[in-house]
């Protein structure tokens, strides 16, 4: 079935995310994107280094390179480690099943605002950066929400010409980051829930006028 959100990266993007050729330990990892995300909050994307990378997590510049070869590739990584919710596994044999796990999930999300905010500024300024994060983090996202849809309409939920469903995934991330910007509280599980309910779930099992 043709995806109903297909977004394909360029080339480009796709190899943004890098093969690194050596695995640290679990324990060493996480202290290393600990250590980028904290720089990042501190003085920014455009300020942070790979030597105050390799210094603030006494790592050499050449693992760090060996590893993740650029700034970008590196803190797409780090971004898609310390995501406070996973998406695989979510199959829960419903539509609305599925959105209300996704909801389950993803609430809470944007707790780390300054991170975000940060993040979301220099993706607008740096076409490397947008590249890798989409390859690490956007692209997986919109292909579980291919995923839900296509069961959807295998199931007879949605129907596969349903307008909406190009929008799902601007639906969501709407809902996730517009309510701290606009009533200054995140978007927990129960205001997800409740906005899949008013918004989402009638667009999608709307029958679509002729």
């Amino acid at each position: 079935m043709t995806s109903l959100l297909s977004v394909p990266p360029t080339p480009s993007a796709a190899s943004r995310s890098g093969t690194r050729r050596t695995r640290l330990t679990p324990e060493r990892e996480n202290e290393l994107f600990t250590a980028v995300l904290d720089l990042v909050r501190d003085v920014g994307y455009e300020t942070m280094t790979m030597e105050a990378v390799a210094l603030a997590s006494r790592c050499s510049k050449a693992t760090l390179y060996r590893q993740w070869r650029d700034k970008p590739c590196l803190v797409a990584a780090a971004l898609r480690h310390m995501r406070p919710f996973r998406l695989d596994h979510l199959d829960t044999g419903s539509l609305r099943g599925d959105l209300y796990e996704l909801a389950r999930r993803m609430g809470g999300a944007t707790k780390d605002l300054d991170l975000m905010r940060g993040v979301v500024l220099a993706i607008r300024k740096d076409a490397d950066l947008a590249e890798a994060v989409h390859a690490a983090l956007v692209q997986p996202e919109i292909d579980v929400l291919n995923a839900i849809l296509e069961r959807a309409v295998a199931r007879g939920e949605t129907d596969p010409g349903n307008p909406a469903a190009a929008f799902l995934s601007h639906m969501i991330s709407g809902a996730v980051f517009s309510r701290p910007m606009l009533e200054q509280r995140e978007a927990d599980a129960t205001y997800l829930v409740r906005y899949l309910d008013a918004v989402i779930l009638p667009a999608l099992t709307r029958t679509p006028t002729p």
